[in-house]
Order: structure tokens, then C-alpha cells, then sequence
């Protein structure tokens, strides 16, 4: 056989080697989601790639019989025709005792060099930049040729299931997709810039009405305005025309004396039609849905949905009603300034790059997001930045106490009632290198 002929053989080796490394890495990393979309665009060969890879060990046993038998066969041919030659090279160059080994070296890392190359590195890196449009090219003629190795497969199959028995070792391929997976492609499609921010916030928001218990989201029990059943008009009037609300709890004698809730709107056509109406009473009082604190928003949602309701009380383990939410609420939670009002009050200002003014009753949520903050300690045990900030000082806090945590100094600046009004948050900025600390007070 002359050198022709051998590099024609060795040409045709490489080209088989490279398309079972080019399949198999693409079968192998093409994702499951993709391939069905392409399926059901109407391209039949995504659903062959699918099966194939629900049913792998044939697939894997024939590609790595293939790739071993080639890359064998290959060094067998390439070394005895090359090695003349080579040799022959070095006896020109060297005619000393060494020009046989330096001539088997040549032909050796010639022929490896190949296979390395056109037979392992470029068909990966290829199947890895394109990995579904490449299997789907590949699946039909890779298909027969899983037909041709299937006894010797078969084999190969029933000595590596049996090792991965001894291990107790799961071969099933596991293609559930789980809250990271998602999150991993939202965070992924954010930096390529195919999301906004803006989208990117509201989608990990609704991922986090599982995560999120009513209480960071709810009306607080010293900001309800409610309407008591002996209520005067007068007072009724004036907390209508002062805080817009659409809907009023009604209570007994107290705020924990729930009896319902009355729709703004009863009674604004009654003032429309000059009617008077000396107390709240059953054509007006309608019934309010009762929820403790531990639900979830998620949860919540499904109450309004199966409820009908738009509105809930909130109590907590003693029955005391801690706050009011609405269904409103929970889409402000989850879309934020999209449909949060301009003229109200925000919960976060930025003061500057480094600083910002914080609502004590801001949900943590919420301030993770805005200060970039992965995760809060502990976070199972307060709803808001006030929670946090009394849960690290473990006293009721004063003006002026801080906590530094995550690069950032929570400071306190307004206390009203043993309330956290307000933080002052700053980003603790490293030193300078080469500069010394700042001195502290004693």
C-alpha cells in the first residue's frame, strides 16, 4: 500500500472520528426545552434527538466503540506509513542510533496530532457552539449506525450496568427543570441583554410570591383607616375625602372587633344622591376574607381567586389583626414603579451612588433588590429592614445604632414610638491601599 493510499485511508479515519465526537457532544448537550420547540415548529428529527437521549446507553456504547476503534486503526495506519518516511528524514539529518526512535516519534505525534485536532477538538468545540442544530443534522445517519454496534453494545452495556448497580449509581437521565434552572436562563438572557432590567425585576418577582409571606406586602395595622359601626357621618365624610381608598374595614368598637368592609363606592353614591346615612348597616357592611400572617402572596392569590375577593384582613396567632391587603398590593409586589403610583411615597430614595434613605416597614425583599444584597441572615425571622436591624441589635433600637452587614451600614435616624422610621444606608467603601483606617471613638 503506498503513501497515497495510506493518507486516503487515514483521511477517511479522522472524518468518521470526527463525526462521532461532533454527535456525541451534540446529542449529548443539546437542550431538552430547545429540541421541543424545534419539534414543534414541525422539524420530526428534534423528537428522534429527544428519544435518543431519554434512551442513551446504545448511543454512548456505539459512538465510544466507534471513536476507540478509529483512533486505533488510525495510529496502526498512520505509523506504518508515515514511519518510513519520518525515518528516512532522520537518517538524512541524523544517521546516528537514534534515527529509528526519532522516526516512530515523528510519525506518532503526526498522527496524533491529527486525531487530536480534526477528530476531537474541532468537532467539540463545534457541536458546543451549535448543539441542537448540529444533532438534528446528525440524528438520522448516527441512528444506523447505533443499529450496526447494537450487539456489541449490548455487551458493553451489561457489564457498565452492572458496575453502576454495585455502586447503586442512578443512570436515569433527570430533566426536571427546577426554580435555579430558571432562574440561571433569566439571569442569563438578562446579561445578554435580551431581557431589561426592568422585565428581569418583575420576572424574579413573581418567582418570589412563593417565597414572600403577606405581611411584606400588606397595609400595617397603624396605617389601616377604618370605619367603626357607631361612626358618626361626619367622621365617615372626612375619612373618605382624606384617604381615598376604595375599600374601609368596618369594625365593633376596635380594630380587633372585625364585623367586615364597606366598598367606598356604596357609599359615594349615596353622597351623589344626597342621601343620608346616620350608620353602617347590612345593605353597605359586606363580608371580609380572614387570612393569618403565614400564607404566602402565592397563596393568597389562590384565595382570591377561589373567594372571588379582592381584599383580606390579616391576623396574626392571637387573633389581633395585624394589616389589610388587596389584590392590588400583591401586583404592585410584583410589577413595583410599572403600576405603583407617581405622587406616592417611596419606600427607597436614592441619595446618591453610595447612600440611600430606607422606609423602616420596607419589605427585605425589597431592599435586596435595590442594594444588590444576595441574601439577608436568618431572613425566616423579620418581614422588613426594621425587623433586621432589631433582630442584629437585639434591644429596641435608639438614634444613631447601626449594623454594618454586606458592605453596608444600617443606620438608625428617626424613631417614632419605639418605631424605625427611617435608615440611612451607606455603602462601607474599602481603603485605600497603602491608607490606614480611620480611627474609632472609644
Amino acid at each position: 500500500m503506498d503513501i497515497l493510499q495510506s493518507m486516503m485511508i487515514l483521511v477517511l479515519l479522522v472524518a468518521c472520528s470526527f463525526f462521532l465526537s461532533l454527535s456525541e457532544i451534540a446529542i449529548a448537550g443539546s437542550r431538552k426545552l430547545k429540541l421541543k420547540l424545534i419539534a414543534e415548529s414541525g422539524e420530526e428529527r428534534a423528537n428522534k434527538v429527544i428519544e435518543l437521549q431519554e434512551n442513551s446507553a446504545d448511543f454512548f456504547a456505539s459512538t465510544q466503540v466507534g471513536v476507540n476503534a478509529v483512533a486505533i486503526l488510525g495510529g496502526i495506519v498512520g505509523e506504518s506509513s508515515l514511519r518510513p518516511y519520518f525515518h528516512n528524514l532522520a537518517t538524512e539529518l541524523y544517521p546516528g542510533p537514534w534515527a529509528d526512535t526519532i522516526g516512530f516519534s515523528l510519525s506518532f505525534l503526526t498522527v496524533t496530532s491529527l486525531f487530536i485536532l480534526f477528530a476531537d477538538l474541532m468537532p467539540k468545540r463545534l457541536a458546543m457552539i451549535f448543539p441542537e442544530k448540529l444533532a438534528i443534522k446528525v440524528i438520522n445517519p448516527i441512528t444506523i449506525f447505533i443499529k450496526i454496534c447494537r450487539p456489541l453494545a449490548w455487551f458493553i452495556n451489561i457489564i457498565a450496568n452492572s458496575i453502576f448497580r454495585i455502586f447503586k449509581i442512578d443512570t436515569k437521565r433527570d430533566d426536571s427543570m427546577t426554580f435555579d434552572d430558571i432562574s440561571a436562563i433569566v439571569n442569563a438572557g438578562a446579561q445578554a441583554g435580551v431581557l431589561q432590567k426592568q422585565e428581569h425585576h418583575f420576572i424574579e418577582n413573581v418567582f418570589e410570591l412563593e417565597e414572600r409571606t403577606v405581611p411584606s406586602s400588606m397595609t400595617a395595622r397603624e396605617n389601616i383607616v377604618y370605619f367603626t359601626l357607631n361612626e358618626p357621618e361626619q367622621s365617615i365624610r372626612q375619612k373618605l375625602a382624606e384617604h381615598p381608598y376604595s375599600k374601609f374595614l368596618v369594625c365593633s368598637e376596635h380594630i380587633d372587633q372585625v364585623i367586615g368592609y364597606v366598598d367606598a363606592k356604596d357609599i359615594l353614591v349615596r353622597i351623589l344622591n344626597n342621601q343620608s346615612f346616620t350608620q353602617l348597616n347590612e345593605s353597605t357592611i359586606r363580608n371580609v376574607l380572614i387570612i393569618p400572617d403565614s400564607l404566602t402572596l402565592s397563596e393568597l392569590l389562590d384565595r382570591f381567586r377561589s373567594t372571588k375577593e379582592k381584599f383580606a384582613v390579616v391576623i396574626n396567632e392571637y387573633a389581633l389583626v395585624v394589616g389589610v391587603i388587596t389584590l392590588s398590593d400583591i401586583m404592585i409586589t410584583v410589577m413595583g414603579d410599572w403600576v405603583t403610583p407617581m405622587d406616592e411615597e417611596k419606600q427607597i430614595i436614592k441619595r446618591d451612588n453610595h447612600s440611600w434613605l430606607i422606609d423602616g416597614s420596607t419589605p427585605i425583599e425589597d431592599v435586596k433588590h435595590a442594594l444588590t444584597i444576595e441574601e439577608f441572615p436568618e431572613n425566616e425571622n423579620y418581614e422588613t429592614i426594621a425587623g433586621f436591624i432589631m433582630y442584629r441589635l437585639r434591644k429596641i433600637p435608639r438614634p444613631a445604632d447601626a449594623v454594618e452587614y454586606a458592605g453596608f451600614k444600617f443606620e438608625v435616624v428617626d424613631i417614632d414610638h419605639y418605631k424605625i422610621d427611617q435608615l440611612l444606608v451607606t455603602q462601607v467603601l474599602p481603603n485605600l491601599e497603602g491608607e490606614s483606617p480611620a480611627p474609632q471613638d472609644d
